[in-house]
């Protein structure tokens, strides 16, 4: 699509749940868009949210929203064992596609959708919306610029007491993982994103909580993982540990990050606010030092930058191969924790020895 700035783009949002929120209110803080559908699996309770989000139409049926011409993209923030189907057929009707993560249920189900994406002519963006943070964007710009010197170690953690919103998130079938999938990942882009690819992995994984009420009073058993220990051997050297919980009363800020380098410290999003950096040589000053951020409503860069995507104003971003990436990642995670090993992360077609 080539349009200018002042073309506003028609967004359908597929899936009325807890995410469509962020997703809604993140195109209308970004600007230049306009809601013009909600896709609900009820009518009934589709039809109320719709309203109460001042959205003018509901559905039921995804494929009314993608055979009608008028909508320029969609927003795909459905149960993960639908985002393949979804996502080829939204591609395949010449939609552009914001597909929430993690991609899909498997690796075998991102390419799917990888290769429908090449067919559409890259038309697919996976919400990896942590990238958007401005302390994110700053922390980013220090590392190319080669600000700190060489990363040395990371330290990340992603923990919340988990859904409790809806069932399906603890029902395998209708998801692959726990709280590496339906969490990790967060961490596991944010890592690549910042540092470079993940080569090798372990990991130890537990149930502590297999029985869990829902907010609506009701009681879900499952098996899933819900704490896990990572580490990472980055193909630049760092070592990372990450650490995901489902279980966590308080959870986390989105996530929580220390980096150790060379010449300095890293913290973002912890005691010491959004971002803080302990590095005299950088800073010039002898304690921790804030950088100036912007503030700006949650989704608004991220909503911003698709829709500029969604424009033809900036090329296709690398999240569609990093939302494989991210869940060859986890598989190998959940393959070392099996094996109670370390294991190397290889994609299809690569070195010999992978998981």
């Amino acid at each position: 699509m080539s349009r200018s700035a002042a073309d506003r783009i028609a967004v359908a949002v597929i899936g009325a749940g807890f995410i469509a929120d962020y997703h809604i209110n993140g195109l209308r803080a970004a600007g230049g868009a306009d809601v013009a559908a909600l896709v609900g699996r009820r009518a009934e309770a589709t039809q109320a949210r719709a309203e109460a989000l001042g959205i003018g139409r509901a559905e039921t049926d995804y494929r009314r929203v993608l055979d009608d011409s008028a909508i320029d993209a969609v927003v795909i923030a459905t149960p993960d064992d639908t985002h393949e189907r979804i996502a080829i057929d939204a591609l395949e009707a010449g939609k552009s596609v914001l597909l929430q993560k993690p991609m899909a249920l498997d690796s075998v189900q991102c390419r799917a959708i990888l290769a429908a994406d090449e067919r559409a002519g890259r038309s697919l963006t996976v919400s990896f919306m942590h990238r958007h943070f401005p302390e994110v964007r700053w922390l980013r710009s220090q590392i190319a610029a080669g600000a700190l010197g060489a990363i040395h170690s990371v330290r990340l953690r992603n923990a919340t007491p988990g859904a409790d919103w809806n069932d399906w998130f603890f029902k395998p079938g209708n998801v692959s993982g726990g709280v590496v999938m339906q969490l990790g990942v967060h961490g596991i882009d944010l890592v690549q994103h910042l540092l470079g690819p993940i080569e090798t992995v372990a990991a130890d994984m537990t149930t502590a909580r297999p029985e869990r009420r829902l907010a609506d009073g009701r009681i879900v058993r499952t098996e899933l993982e819900d704490n896990v220990l990572a580490t990472y051997r980055l193909a630049g050297g760092a070592r990372v540990s990450h650490e995901m919980s489902y279980t966590e009363l308080a959870g986390c800020d989105r996530f929580r990050l220390e980096l150790y380098a060379e010449r300095g410290t890293v913290w973002l999003r912890t005691e010491r606010g959004a971002a803080a950096m302990h590095a005299p040589s950088v800073t010039d000053a002898a304690g921790w030092v804030a950088p100036d951020l912007p503030e700006e409503p949650l989704g608004a860069a991220h909503h911003r930058h698709w829709l500029s995507i969604v424009r033809g104003e900036a090329p296709a971003d690398d999240t569609a191969a990093a939302g494989l990436r991210s869940v060859e990642v986890a598989e190998t995670l959940y393959a070392a924790a099996r094996a109670g090993t370390r294991m190397p992360v290889c994609g299809e077609g690569e070195k010999a020895g992978c998981a």
